[in-house]
């Protein structure tokens, strides 16, 4: 036979695809699986992002006691002086951050800062819009920058950049702070307040005990004045108080909780530095008395299994 006229013979074959419903219920499996996944992934994200928030405390706590260290003292949780005396809106409104930019591997920006002029003088605008990663939580989404603004007329002052992280005032209320008079320095209970250094041997409830910074929520719903920044405050009036500390009028998170309380961008609890450099996770549920307890540095009150 010849092999060229030989053909196999093979039964035809039809190529069959998916039907309408087969690829809807491939298409509805797909959409479960990531409907299952996206919680876990976005879980997985934030708690990364809090991991990193919980590093850059720590690594500001380091500074801390590094500062410390050296200067025998924390440094004031704001400098304001004119004429020569102490007074809470005067030059120059430098916070406690700026001063602690060497222990945190930041010295060149530190020189260019001149602390000699306030936040808002022309000397200072090659730095004051730097924003700093180790003061910016990564769970909070705020833009890099916020303007300041005259609170009566709503002009723009300066752009100065966005922090998270505040130094404890303590319990006594902020609003307080522009009744003091020229000449007179505004203490709170906390550890850090106004033209004052404090000690680790002031902090006599404890160090373990005693919290140094926590953290603020940038809250776009109100004035952005209010959101917090690493260089200090502005001497312009009544607005110059504080982005760089906060009180424990409340509870972290509280929904009542006035601007300038603690709060952060995670759920559940705020970071607090602790004064022996320990972070912690305060619940929101913390009771108000034990969460002002850890706010005042020398109140005496009993702790216990904290």
């Amino acid at each position: 036979m010849n092999s060229e006229s030989f053909s196999l013979n093979r039964p035809s074959q039809s190529v069959r695809g998916f039907t309408l419903i087969e690829l809807l219920v491939v298409i509805a499996i797909i959409a479960i699986l990531i409907a299952l996944l996206l919680p876990a992934v976005q879980q997985a994200r934030e708690a990364a992002r809090k991991s990193q928030c919980q590093n850059n405390l720590k690594q500001i706590g380091i500074a801390l006691h590094s500062y410390h260290e050296i200067a025998k003292c924390v440094p004031p949780g704001w400098l304001g002086v004119s004429g020569g005396v102490p007074n809470v809106v005067g030059p120059t409104g430098w916070s406690w951050a700026s001063h602690l930019l060497p222990q945190l591997d930041s010295t060149p920006l530190h020189r260019k800062i001149n602390f000699n002029a306030t936040v808002d003088h022309a000397s200072n605008a090659a730095i004051r819009d730097q924003a700093l990663p180790m003061f910016r939580c990564p769970s909070d989404s705020s833009a890099e920058t916020w303007v300041l603004k005259n609170e009566a007329t709503g002009a723009p002052i300066v752009s100065l950049p966005t922090a998270n992280y505040v130094g404890s005032f303590g319990t006594t209320d902020l609003d307080d702070v522009a009744l003091t008079p020229p000449g007179m320095i505004f203490s709170g209970n906390g550890v850090f307040s106004h033209n004052r250094a404090t000690r680790f041997v002031d902090v006599t409830d404890g160090l373990s005990t005693t919290f140094f910074v926590g953290e603020h929520r940038t809250n776009t719903s109100v004035s952005p004045e209010w959101h917090s920044t690493w260089l200090g405050i502005i001497p312009a009036g009544e607005e110059a108080f504080v982005r760089t500390l906060a009180v424990s009028d409340h509870t972290p998170n509280h929904p009542s909780a006035h601007i300038d309380d603690f709060s952060s961008a995670h759920s559940q609890g705020v970071h607090f530095l602790m004064g022996d450099g320990r972070v912690k996770f305060l619940s929101q549920t913390i009771s108000t008395q034990v969460f002002q307890a850890l706010t005042t540095k020398s109140g005496r009150e009993s702790l216990t299994n904290f």
